[in-house]
């Protein structure tokens, strides 16, 4: 393999999991915020809001 191709292989493979990892973190705050409006909505509340 050359130089070339294994870094590009290596960019390509940290972009990809770059991307991977920011949907996830996406996704992931997305359940999160629907779980918190849910806890909400059924009267639990934040303590951090409280004071």
């Amino acid at each position: 393999m050359s130089h070339t191709a294994f870094i590009a292989a290596a960019y390509g493979t940290a972009f990809i999991g770059l991307g991977v990892l920011t949907l996830a973190l996406i996704w992931d705050n997305r359940v999160q915020r629907r779980a918190l409006a849910d806890l909400e909505a059924r009267g639990i509340r934040r303590r951090a809001r409280q004071g």
